[in-house]
């Protein structure tokens, strides 16, 4: 490699040459002849290209509502997350924005969403914090299509918490149009007469929820269970293609 040495140093690709910068300085190299790509390498680029679309997707939808400062490297860990994922988008419930703080450290028992869709922020106790004498929780949740790409709808609230005196707890409902997963994120900002700290130890932006549409099950064959009728045993048909919802609690 070559270092620049020019008033007007570059980065990127010039003709057969390309400009990058390390630790402050900026250096050239030749663009190579010929890229070989191994089967593996394609699928790790594919993956990768996958993850990054999401995490923009993730990340273009909160940005806007988000009142904190996220840390340097959030972009690099969420989508190192959504690799690891592996398609399963529910993993990265827990992601933090502010890698510095977690909500966990305003409430010890973490938040639940019920199947009817209120926000549960259980009764505990809130740890003290010199400097700080409220918390200012913000509710940001957002129908998401994975498959298509959109952000279908949206919904924010907002509630202060006197973190002096005793939490019994709060419901938070919700109504988010639109289909897609529901995904939540939870921002905590600690207070001082109602003035939000500037100390990123007492700003947290968390992923809470990440709650997939339920589908379905439908039984297109005839199912017989065998059931005992005064000492008789007697087949139990269910109707064709019978469909049932399951109902699921979700955290």
């Amino acid at each position: 490699m070559a270092r620049q040495n020019s008033l007007f140093p570059f980065t990127g690709k010039l003709g057969n040459i390309i400009g990058y910068r390390r630790n402050g300085k900026y250096f050239l190299r030749g663009v190579p002849e010929v890229v070989r790509q191994t089967p593996a390498t394609r699928s790790a680029a594919y993956r990768f290209g996958v993850a990054s679309r999401l995490g923009a997707l993730i990340r273009h939808t909160f940005y806007n509502d988000l009142d904190i400062a996220c840390d340097s490297g959030h972009i690099n860990r969420l989508n190192k997350a959504l690799v690891t994922a592996a398609g399963n988008i529910t993993t990265i419930k827990g992601f933090r924005f502010n890698q510095h703080t977690g909500i966990d450290r305003f409430f010890t028992i973490a938040p639940r969403l019920f199947r009817n869709e209120v926000l549960h922020i259980p009764t505990q106790s809130l740890s003290q914090y010199k400097g700080v004498t409220a918390l200012e929780v913000k509710i940001i949740a957002s129908r998401i299509d994975f498959q298509s790409g959109q952000a279908s709808g949206k919904q924010t609230a907002v509630i202060t918490i006197d973190s002096r005196m005793p939490f019994r707890g709060t419901n938070i409902p919700l109504d988010v149009p639109g289909e897609g997963t529901l995904v939540i994120t939870l921002q905590v900002r600690g207070m001082d007469h109602d003035l939000p700290s500037s100390n990123r130890q007492y700003l947290a932006a968390d992923i809470i929820v990440v709650a997939t549409p339920q589908m379905p099950k439908v039984y297109n064959k005839h199912t017989y269970a065998r059931r005992s009728v005064s000492g008789l045993k007697m087949p139990l048909t269910l109707t064709l293609s019978h469909s049932c919802q399951d109902t699921v609690q979700r955290e």
